[in-house]
């Protein structure tokens, strides 16, 4: 079994598909084993207890971004993480998380790496630059996390159109729905499965 971590701000619609595919044995050998929050209030953290998830709190506020990456890897060690899964997680970590977890940090960015990503681009920030910039199609990467901000190996990627009469709250849900709830699941698995092979920073799924 693979002890997969989970990190999270809000609401944790990520977190959800996460667990409903590991219902489904989607996971492969994988298990939720633990969320972490870096708020209170969290919704994710009501729905991680709901399923029975161990839950813990590492609150950000007032804290610098050093501090908080060490006490986020003390964290993770004790937890025995395998994989560390960043779903909707608003925090940008130091360089101690990956070189702790060496491509074994992953995070779903809603948009098509290496266009619209890096600092600022987050959130609904993303489909405003999208629509913004007048692209006829967007979508999402799962990438492994590294010292650059979005700049880790891409693992997965997926497509969606972007229709004229697009809102940035309608295209993110699409995005969501159709690539994000998708892929997350699929990559974890694929790791899980030790099925990821990363050469000269550029990740391959091995076997699909």
């Amino acid at each position: 079994m693979k002890n997969i971590v989970v990190l999270v701000s809000g609401g944790g619609t990520n977190l959800q598909a996460l667990i409903d595919a590991e219902k489904r044995g989607d996971l492969g050998p994988g298990k939720i084993t633990c969320v972490i929050s870096s708020t209170l209030d969290a919704y994710a953290l009501t729905r991680a207890k709901n399923n029975g998830i161990k839950t813990r709190v590492i609150p950000k506020k007032g804290v610098g971004r050093e501090e908080y990456t060490d006490r986020m890897v003390a964290a993770l060690l004790e937890e025995k993480a395998d994989l560390v899964i960043l779903a909707g997680f608003m925090v940008i970590l130091g360089e101690k998380l990956p070189k702790t977890f060496p491509n074994a940090v992953m995070n779903v960015h809603p948009a098509l790496i290496p266009s619209f990503c890096g600092p600022g681009y987050y959130g609904l920030h993303v489909h405003e630059a999208v629509l913004a910039a007048g692209v006829k199609v967007t979508g999402a990467t799962v990438h492994f996390v590294n010292e650059v901000c979005d700049g880790g190996p891409i693992i997965l990627q997926g497509v969606v159109p972007v229709e004229n009469d697009d809102t940035p709250e309608v295209l993110q849900r699409r995005v969501m729905e159709n690539v994000e709830w998708k892929l997350l699941p699929k990559a974890a698995r694929l790791f899980c499965e030790g099925k990821i092979q990363v050469v000269n920073g550029i990740a391959k799924a091995i076997g699909e």
